[in-house]
């Protein structure tokens, strides 16, 4: 064996060895401290990418989740409108039948018919959800559509019928005379109206199955994503304290070491 001690070789390792040491107990502490597997690219640049790309799918799903909610709540909207509607068809065709009996008051159910199809004028003018018509006005999509996005790419588009061209004349205003009530009929109102609501009801169901879908679809891949990022705290603990004690035996046979060649010198006594 050679002495030297222009170039201490064995120091130089053992210096290595400890920055090698601290380098890993150093990876094991960030990520105790971060809670994450990955806290740079250069942990696992595959895994970087995948995660942060299921991120991305998992921002887009709940953004979509959040526009189901919103059109479930403006179907809900239009339903509850519609069924209100639906009612007080129900009580002008009860008054159209009245005006059959010759006892009754013929202008007084007259009037009444009109007030009930001013209500129901009122009520496809001013259902709105988040200031849009849902029924009638000027606010109503093109052709009665309402698109939402309700997943990462796919959109639904919702039209429960041209319920805005519905001629409401001949119930509302003074359309309802004691010459014409016996000859008023709201089949044509009232079969658009059902036929909303069966239509609003299936939207709903649809709605309901594809956010069921994105429950799961957004559970599964934030598992994944947390497989790739999170650390193993168990894990990462025992490499730290591991790491610890390499730092401390490393540090003392690095100075065991560097003192080496000072044995060298009792050569020259």
């Amino acid at each position: 064996m050679a002495f030297q001690i222009n170039t201490n070789l064995s120091a130089l390792r053992a210096y290595n060895a400890l920055a090698t040491v601290n380098a890993q107990t150093d990876r094991a502490q960030l990520r105790l401290a971060s809670q994450k597997r990955i806290n740079s690219v250069a942990d696992d640049t595959s895994g970087y990418r995948v995660g942060k790309d299921l991120e991305g799918k998992v921002t887009l799903m709940k953004a979509a989740q959040g526009n189901i909610g919103s059109a479930k709540n403006t179907l809900s909207t239009a339903e509850s409108a519609l069924t209100n509607i639906n009612d007080l068809l129900i009580q002008i065709k009860g008054k159209v039948a009245e005006a059959n009996d010759p006892t009754k008051n013929l202008t007084a159910l007259a009037n009444d018919i009109n007030a009930l199809g001013d209500e129901i004028s009122a009520i496809f003018t001013n259902t709105k959800f988040n200031d849009t018509a849902l029924l009638s006005g000027s606010t109503l999509p093109s052709a009665s559509n309402f698109v939402f996005q309700t997943g990462e790419t796919e959109k639904t588009t919702i039209n429960f019928g041209t319920l805005n061209t519905l001629d409401l004349s001949s119930i509302s205003g003074s359309g309802a005379t004691s010459a014409n009530i016996t000859s008023i009929s709201v089949s044509t109102i009232q079969t658009a109206v059902q036929d909303a609501l069966g239509k609003i009801g299936n939207y709903i169901q649809r709605l309901e199955v594809k956010d069921e879908y994105l429950t799961n679809a957004i559970t599964n891949a934030t598992a994944s994503v947390s497989r790739l990022f999170d650390a193993d705290m168990a894990m990462e603990q025992l490499k730290a304290t591991k790491g610890q004690i390499g730092q401390q035996v490393a540090t003392s046979m690095l100075a065991q070491l560097n003192f080496q060649p000072r044995t060298l010198l009792t050569l020259f006594q």
